[in-house]
């Protein structure tokens, strides 16, 4: 099935300086729109960044890139499926949002944007994650093994970034002061990065506790692990 409608396709990126910011927006658009002509992508610069007094206050630089006019025809039925459900939910819920759908590598990515996202996004990502956790049950019943990442204007890069942020200066404190280091609750997908950022690193070790949705990351120094 596919459809060959035209749809601008609107991703949003961060870096320490605006140059990488955009090529991150780049390398995310090369995902949704195989091919896209690079000379046809609108940039706006949210914000330039700021790097602070000796490391203090860093604040990322932020843009939003968009192509033009890209086509929509082409899904697989996986991405099909994928998209038509995410719009649906996004619609039962009363977010004004547009979606689009690509698949690279077994991957399917839908990639909402409009005014709505931080209804779609919910508290710490859970209405997001929710979705996505569904989406994949749907896209299970075609009979296909895919993987369906639902995003939001670069939403999870940016949580991602800021997530493992926050798991390498758990790391460093759990190191030094020999006591664990107990982090905020999060979905089971945040969780999942908190493991992988800090899974190589010999110093420390993760594990989970509690209950959902309460559910939380502890980082202990590696010779505390239980």
């Amino acid at each position: 099935m596919s459809r060959e409608a035209s749809t601008d396709v609107r991703v949003e990126a961060t870096g320490e300086t605006v140059g990488e910011a955009k090529w991150a927006a780049l390398r995310e658009l090369e995902q949704l729109v195989p091919g896209f002509d690079r000379a046809s992508v609108r940039f706006e610069v949210v914000s330039e960044g700021e790097r602070g007094l000796l490391g203090v206050g860093y604040a990322p630089a932020h843009v939003v890139a968009e192509v033009p006019g890209s086509p929509s025809g082409g899904e697989s039925d996986e991405a099909t499926a994928a998209r038509e459900f995410v719009a649906r939910i996004a619609d039962a819920i009363g977010a004004n949002v547009a979606a689009v759908a690509a698949e690279r590598e077994g991957v399917v990515t839908v990639t909402c944007s409009g005014p709505d996202l931080g209804l779609l996004i919910g508290k710490h990502g859970q209405t997001i994650d929710a979705i996505q956790y569904l989406a994949n049950a749907v896209v299970r019943t075609t009979g296909e093994e895919h993987e369906v990442v639902v995003d939001a204007a670069g939403y999870r890069a940016r949580r991602r970034a800021a997530l493992e942020a926050v798991a390498k200066r758990s790391a460093r404190r759990a190191a030094s002061s020999g006591e664990r280091v107990e982090l905020d609750p999060m979905t089971a997908v945040e969780r999942k990065i908190v493991h992988e950022a800090l899974k190589d690193d010999p110093e420390v070790e993760t594990l989970s506790e509690g209950t959902e949705p309460n559910r939380y990351v502890v980082v202990l120094p590696s010779h505390a692990a239980v």
